[in-house]
């Protein structure tokens, strides 16, 4: 029989995690709440929280919803059924507009795919966002009397620092072809966060990389969180979910279990053998 006096875990889709009795202490804030999230036979039920500052992952079989989960509680699909808050705000009520402003200026989002524009160069991709965001902005408050040029170069400026401390600086005029895997993937989180979201939804960040630039990448996501940024992410790679602060783990359209990693104490092959363990009890 396996010892799992090492973490506390929650099978059988139980969401009572036992807090220890500081954290009962203080208050808890919640970046995003899911209700009874469904979707057809995809999702059943499906209801978790991400308190604020938290990375967590999603893992499961391939087929069993993960990303439809990701999609679903980011407002970009529709579900059958369930609730989605953000920061306290009922968000899966609202019109595919309004949810799609709150896109634009609170989430931010990376995919497997990096969804880059050819035509542009690695500085100006990562510009789109918060032009798009500046031109909604000008376009709900006609009086805004600042100069296109000024703001321009205020969104330059955040963008440059930014690659900075991706370590992208001087590839601003590089197009698309001209960077590597791991550099574009990097540009891709400089872009999703170019609007300083409330939260960042990451869709198997990784899963087109090599070891070494999946492993760079994941550094970028954790000096992100470890600066305060709200983070929910889907992987297959244990070696990712282990760097994380909680894993769900989703089979057949619900939450079968879910782990909690300390973030102090142990080293990453600590945890990792500790997350293939656990992984191994749920059946994966």
């Amino acid at each position: 029989e396996r010892d799992y006096k090492h973490y506390d875990y929650i099978i059988r889709g139980r969401m009572d995690i036992n807090m220890t009795e500081n954290e009962k202490k203080k208050e808890v804030k919640y970046r995003l709440t899911v209700e009874g999230l469904s979707k057809n036979q995809i999702l059943k039920q499906v209801s978790f929280q991400v308190r604020e500052g938290e990375m967590v992952a999603i893992m499961g079989p391939s087929g069993c919803g993960k990303s439809t989960l990701l999609y679903h509680t980011a407002g970009m699909d529709k579900p059958t059924a369930g609730y989605v808050w953000l920061d306290g705000e009922e968000i899966s009520g609202l019109s595919e507009e309004q949810k799609a402003h709150i896109r634009l200026h609170h989430m931010g989002f990376v995919f497997q795919q990096m969804h880059m524009m050819s035509n542009l160069n690695l500085l100006d991709n990562i510009l789109l966002p918060a032009l798009e965001a500046e031109k909604e902005k000008r376009a709900a408050n006609r009086k805004r009397n600042r100069k296109k040029g000024d703001v321009r170069a205020e969104l330059e400026n955040r963008a440059r620092h930014l690659m900075k401390k991706m370590s992208l600086e001087g590839l601003e005029n590089r197009s698309i072809t001209q960077v590597s895997g791991g550099q574009l993937q990097r540009a891709c989180i400089c872009r999703s966060m170019m609007n300083q979201p409330k939260i960042l939804f990451a869709d198997e960040p990784t899963g087109a990389l090599n070891e070494g630039a999946a492993a760079e990448v994941m550094d970028e996501f954790l000096r992100l969180n470890q600066e305060g940024t709200t983070i929910l992410l889907v992987t297959h790679d244990k070696k990712i979910a282990s760097r994380c602060s909680r894993i769900l783990y989703l089979l057949d359209g619900s939450i079968r279990g879910e782990l909690r990693l300390e973030t102090e104490g142990s080293g990453t092959k600590d945890w990792e053998g500790k997350v293939n363990q656990w992984l191994l009890h749920m059946g994966y």
